[in-house]
């Protein structure tokens, strides 16, 4: 079993930054793949980042690719989604999952859910 729960949203203006932390509880975080999600309103929940257990395999949505980087710290059961350059697009409601399959980009394929933190990209 695995607790999450997302910080580090906020408003912030077209290319400016933030950076989200996803703090776990469980023994057994380390062993998990964490992926970073997103869901605009009205909109299905898309993935943006991931990445395995020990940081050797990572991987992003096309949409962030080289604005978003992704990192954990097994030792503080934490991940993080560094977001720089935001656009008005990132606008969401970002949410840390964790799972155990590599490389996974769906939804299904996560366990467990945290409450989400929202973001907010003004133009």
């Amino acid at each position: 079993q695995v607790h999450l729960v997302e910080s580090g949203g906020g408003l912030v203006q077209a290319g400016g930054s933030l950076r989200l932390s996803c703090a776990a509880s469980g023994r057994t975080f380390s062993s998990y793949v964490i992926g970073w999600f997103r869901q605009a309103p009205g909109k299905e929940r898309t993935f943006v980042a991931g990445i395995n257990w020990n940081g050797a395999s990572i991987y992003y949505a096309d949409s962030v690719k080289g604005r978003f980087t992704i990192s954990r710290d097994n030792a503080k059961n934490t991940v993080y989604l560094q977001m720089n350059s935001l656009k008005p697009e990132d606008t969401a409601v970002y949410y840390c999952a964790a799972g155990g399959r590599l490389r996974a980009t769906v939804v299904g394929a996560y366990d467990y859910w945290g409450q989400g933190t929202q973001v907010t990209v003004s133009s």
